[in-house]
């Protein structure tokens, strides 16, 4: 099972570690890690460069978690339509949706060595001196693969708090905090469980500067000027 694991490491964090925020402005003739927030995640992106450069970039940094896990269920599938119907002797498989997989325990582990090295990889670059972004994009591509219902929830509640508040780091702090719960609620097994509010933490710390430019009022909001939109990073 060590192969598989580092396997899907490896590929996770390449995934993760491509820079697309830093890419995109680069075409355009800008460094992100130079102006704005200094953040190359889609929020920045937008703010500087506008709505299509950051919807871009939001598309992507959320495609690498969902390949990140994605490429774990469709070799799952491949097995499957190659070896015949799941229940059989032929291994393991997964369907997205439900992330159900026979001789499950393995794939499953898989696809989450995947998410977290993605999110790792989003966040520390090895093609940009490991800087990156907040991983809030990255991993809601991940676990609306592994665990879409737990997303829809995460989700649901990102925009509830951005509602209210006109926070988007807030509320991408508060959604990821929604994970775990929700993960408990749905009776999911521990892996799941323990993953979510290991990423969860994650993010939040990745927000800690957010966390005092909230604490003093300082703090971007959507609506106000230059606030940009409600777009994770």
């Amino acid at each position: 099972m060590v192969v598989p694991l580092l396997i899907a490491a490896v590929v996770g964090y390449l995934l993760g570690s491509l820079p697309f925020g830093y890419l995109v402005a680069r075409a355009k003739g800008v460094n992100i890690f130079e102006v704005g927030s200094k953040n190359p995640g889609a929020t920045n992106v937008r703010r500087v460069l506008g709505h299509g450069p950051g919807n871009l970039v939001l598309a992507l940094d959320m495609l690498k978690g969902m390949l990140a896990v994605g490429w774990v269920v469709f070799i799952a599938q491949s097995s499957v339509r190659a070896f015949g119907a799941p229940g059989a002797h032929n291994g393991w498989y997964a369907m997205i949706g439900s992330v159900e997989i026979s001789n499950s325990d393995h794939a499953q582990l898989q696809m989450i060595t995947g998410l977290v090295a993605s999110i790792l990889g989003h966040s520390f670059s090895c093609f940009t001196r490991f800087r990156g972004g907040k991983s809030v994009a990255t991993g809601a591509g991940g676990f609306a693969v592994l665990f879409p219902l737990g997303m829809a929830i995460a989700l649901g509640v990102f925009l509830l708090t951005l509602a209210i508040s006109r926070y988007v780091s807030l509320s991408s702090m508060l959604g990821a905090a929604s994970l775990p719960f929700a993960a408990f609620a749905f009776k999911q097994g521990s892996p799941m469980i323990s993953v979510s509010a290991v990423i969860a933490a994650f993010v939040i710390y990745r927000h800690r500067a957010n966390i005092l430019r909230i604490r003093a009022g300082t703090e971007s909001k959507v609506g106000r000027k230059n606030a940009g939109a409600p777009i994770p990073s």
